[in-house]
């Protein structure tokens, strides 16, 4: 059956992806929204998109009866879940299928299979793929559990047989913590995934993560489209993915990819899915299989050649796949990196808020769900861009994704940009020297503010663009520019340069420094003072719309740059850099009360306020509770005091920035 409309069940960059293939397909895409979605990009992507309810994703892209609604009211041939809300969803296969639609995966019934992770394992074990040991079947008796970890003896991993994308997973290493872990692992299997049960296996310390893509025609035709490495996570979570999976034997991987197509055609595998495997030596262990469309997925696209979306369209409108294993080869190394809107200073929580600045890197691929002036909301996940880089070999693919990185630009939340960047030019993860949990026991290190050479050049020249882009003519004498000048100063026989407009710099850590930029002579010329009384002087011109001269003595750099959004944006040879000037009288009327008033961190509801008006404080008391996207944030007190003016209630919604406290000094 040939497909006319194709209605995409997701958001984000997914559903932008999906769209563009779509409509080189000739298929017209229709995709969904929620209300807090209706200016989002996949909707003026797509060009035509149906609301299907509230910002909650559980009141819209998860209510099965609204995505079925709205498929029928355009008249949708099939509807692509993406990956996942309802990817995996059995019933919602079923309801499609029962709508007279196709659903783009597999069978219902597979589904089922590999949506509990016990009964994909006992798949694996009917097609003789190796599995890690532990305790057979689900388990959800806590005693039970109990005296089966200790007989397996520690560590052991407990599993949600519900869980997925490393969700629902904890590992279990002191007798101690034994029933508090026990208890946790069963109360988020069941509010997260709505089973309690748990599998019980071994842990494996220091393993590789490897998954094999596959795709099938539903009649028992299977193919690999080779594998990709996704080692480097963070509690469970991948951050960078890659392939082939580089330093393993070509041998050992074949094996691995023959294991996952017999797994395959056992079960008749319809449309794409992913069986992941631990690597560990020369052993290998499956783990489980994601029967959708993968985030990792560009990846395979990059050394394979081939549209994974435009091959999931004609293995759903029956053609087949159309290529057999041996028309597949590898070709060269691809390499991709997560950029969220999260916090790595909060425990990588996430951050919400106005994307007021976004410039991405050009020459490599990138899959975006958001534009610069686009909104990171609290109710789904923070992705701003998959960064796709595709290279000869991995050596010069690592260091074209760091050269990328280098010139990422976002302001209006905090991003994961720098600690992206650290791992991309890790001499461990150069060799490959890593394992699943090595990123989590180097936090430290890896989010550590990056040092620059020469951070007092790219201060002194964004310091001149502030105040030489506010000129009307190109003379640098501040005294002919009354409109803009604020440095005002007697002239009493001290440094000329005193009368030069003062700047106040704040960088992307936060840190503030005033400089004072006045003349020299005439012309281009000006004199930068740092506040340790560093002095640059630096000749600055604009050569063209954005694009600056800048020569300090011998060495000339010529800098892209923008001042937007109260920003002063510039693209430098240590990267892109980002810069928030502002001149002094900005600061009038300021003082200590600022200090002293609590602001939310995210946009989310507040669930629980700790405490009430009136009531004394210690610095870091938490005085409220709030929920952002499916995470536990604490408020805390800024300083010591009492808590006064508490401007919310259980259950109110606030944005990034709100202050919703004050504490004011105590009387004593």
């Amino acid at each position: 059956m040939k497909i006319k409309t194709l209605l995409i069940a997701n958001r984000g960059e997914i559903a932008c992806r999906i769209a563009r293939t779509a409509r080189a397909s000739g298929i017209t895409p229709v995709g969904v929204h929620s209300q807090a979605d209706a200016n989002a990009l996949h909707v003026r992507e797509i060009g035509q998109s149906v609301c299907i309810g509230a910002g909650p994703a559980s009141e819209s892209y998860l209510k099965i009866d609204a995505v079925i609604a709205a498929a029928k009211s355009v008249g949708a041939d099939a509807i692509h879940p993406g990956y996942g809300f309802l990817a995996e969803n059995s019933d919602f296969a079923r309801s499609v299928e029962a709508a007279g639609m196709i659903f783009m995966g597999p069978t219902p019934d597979t589904l089922d299979r590999f949506g509990d992770k016990a009964s994909a394992k006992e798949a694996a074990v009917a097609a003789s793929v190796p599995v890690i040991s532990g305790a057979e079947g689900a388990w959800s008796d806590p005693q039970e559990i109990a005296d089966e970890v200790r007989a397996m003896g520690l560590p052991v991993l407990l599993k949600a047989v519900g869980g997925g994308g490393g969700r629902g997973q904890r590992l279990v290493t002191d007798e101690a913590t034994l029933v508090e872990d026990i208890e946790g692992a069963l109360r988020e299997a069941k509010s997260t995934f709505g089973s309690e049960g748990l599998l019980l296996e071994r842990f494996l310390p220091e393993a590789r993560h490897v998954e094999v893509q596959i795709a099938g025609d539903g009649k028992g035709h299977v193919v690999h489209l080779f594998e990709r490495d996704c080692t480097l996570q963070r509690r469970h979570q991948k951050v960078i993915e890659e392939a082939p999976a580089w330093g393993l034997p070509r041998a050992l991987l074949d094996e691995i990819a023959h294991d996952a197509v017999r797994l395959g055609e056992t079960l008749d595998y319809r449309g794409l899915g992913t069986v992941e495997f631990l690597v560990a030596g020369e052993e290998y262990f499956f783990l489980e299989v994601n029967p959708r469309i993968q985030v990792e997925h560009p990846v395979t696209e990059a050394i394979t050649g081939l549209d994974l979306v435009a091959l999931h369209l004609r293995i759903a409108e029956g053609a087949g796949l159309g290529l057999m294993q041996d028309d597949l080869k590898i070709n060269g190394h691809a390499v991709e990196a997560r950029l969220y809107a999260e916090d790595p200073a909060m425990q990588f929580a996430p951050s919400t808020g106005t994307l007021t600045t976004l410039s991405l890197p050009e020459g490599l691929r990138i899959d975006s769900g958001v534009e610069e002036g686009d909104a990171v909301t609290p109710f789904y996940d923070p992705m701003i861009a998959k960064l796709i880089v595709h290279a000869p070999d991995r050596e010069t693919a690592l260091a074209r994704l760091a050269t990328a990185l280098d010139h990422v630009a976002v302001e209006g939340v905090q991003t994961n940009r720098a600690f992206l960047k650290a791992l991309a030019r890790n001499p461990e993860f150069e060799q490959m020297q890593v394992h699943t949990r090595w990123i989590d026991g180097r936090l430290d290190a890896l989010t550590s503010p990056p040092a620059l050479a020469r951070p007092e050049l790219w201060k002194a020249a964004a310091a001149v663009l502030f105040v030489a882009s506010d000129r009307r003519d190109p003379c640098a004498d501040p005294w002919t520019n009354l409109s803009t000048f604020t440095g005002w100063r007697l002239g009493l026989g001290g440094d000329p340069l005193e009368a030069g407009q003062r700047v106040t710099l704040t960088d992307t850590t936060g840190a503030s420094e005033e400089l004072r930029v006045g003349p020299v002579k005439s012309g281009d010329r000006y004199a930068v003072i740092a506040e340790d009384g560093t002095r640059i002087i630096l000749a600055v011109r604009e050569i063209s719309p954005g694009s600056w001269r800048v020569a300090e003595g011998e060495s000339i750099f010529v800098l892209a740059a923008r001042r937007h959004a109260g920003v002063i944006e510039m693209d430098t040879p240590e990267g892109r850099l980002v810069f928030r000037p502002a001149a002094p009288l900005d600061f009038a009327g300021g003082d200590a009360a600022a200090d002293r008033a609590v602001a939310s961190p995210l946009t989310g509801m507040i669930v629980e306020v700790k405490v009430a008006d009136g009531q004394t404080v210690a610095e870091g008391d938490v005085l409220a509770v709030m929920e952002s996207m499916k995470l536990e944030i604490s408020i805390r007190a800024t300083a010591a005091g009492i808590a006064s003016n508490i401007s919310v209630s259980n259950g109110d919604m606030v944005d990034r920035g709100q202050v919703i406290a004050e504490i004011l000094p105590s009387e004593e």
